[in-house]
């Protein structure tokens, strides 16, 4: 009789824990300054997990598309970002507060000019740095590579890359084959473009993808992607240029 309550017991613990398990929904809160909790509007959030977006309201607000464990990702210009995970509590009980903390950051002197003109056209135009940086169509693919200083060897580095592709791309692609695969919700979603758009310190792509920094500029070494563009395109054109780079390397890989 005791093994017989003894397994209902436990069946009945195993089906209320799967019943949790399964809550979805709509969760929703309220952003506020950790200082001062002043309300803050405009806070991307982001589901990583479903990887979809949205923002907060004018109060401060915000309702996003989640279930159980799911990881939310909240990102503010001068704040540091942060993530919390769903519960059974929230999504059963509604709103909460969130507080997000403001980075204090030191502001550097910074050069506006970096190039001494002296106003006679024929020597200011020598000191002027040219950038050179070219794409190449490659038929049959989605789109080109950029592909550095227009040189003989160039194109040849292009096609290089992409039908021996390196240890590097390989292991980076393989591995990461279920976070890459959201690059193309990621693309779809508007309010996840509007944030990368405005974004230039990948944060939100190294915790969408959840790779390093490092990473992020390897993977676009690797795809012939130029150091101008690795140093100075805001997230978004990264994002883009991941997602072609994989789509491509998918295409190669099934051939």
């Amino acid at each position: 009789m005791k093994r017989i309550l003894f397994f209902i017991t436990l069946i009945l613990s195993i089906s209320t824990y799967a019943q949790e398990e399964d809550i979805s929904g709509i969760v929703s809160g309220k952003v506020q300054n950790a200082s001062n909790d002043r309300i803050l509007q405009n806070v991307h959030v982001i589901n990583l997990s479903q990887v979809v977006g949205t923002i907060t309201n004018n109060e401060g607000d915000f309702k996003i598309q989640a279930k159980v464990n799911d990881t939310l990702y909240f990102s503010y210009i001068g704040f540091k970002p942060l993530r919390i995970r769903v519960t059974n509590d929230w999504i059963k009980f509604g709103e909460v507060k969130i507080k997000i903390t403001e980075l204090g950051i030191a502001l550097e002197e910074v050069v506006v000019a970096d190039v001494q003109l002296t106003g006679y056209l024929e020597i200011d135009a020598k000191r002027i740095p040219i950038y050179n940086n070219y794409r190449y169509s490659i038929s049959g693919l989605n789109s080109g590579y950029e592909g550095g200083n227009r040189q003989p060897g160039a194109v040849n580095k292009v096609l290089g890359a992409i039908f021996n592709p390196t240890d590097f791309l390989y292991n980076i692609f393989s591995k990461r084959s279920k976070e890459l695969r959201k690059l193309r919700k990621m693309k779809k979603d508007d309010d996840i473009r509007n944030l990368l758009e405005t974004k230039f310190d990948r944060a939100t792509l190294m915790a969408l993808l959840q790779v390093e920094r490092l990473d992020i500029d390897e993977i676009l070494r690797n795809c012939n992607y130029s150091v101008d563009f690795i140093k100075f395109a805001n997230d978004l054109q990264i994002l883009d240029a991941i997602s072609e780079c994989y789509e491509e390397y998918k295409i190669l890989d099934r051939k």
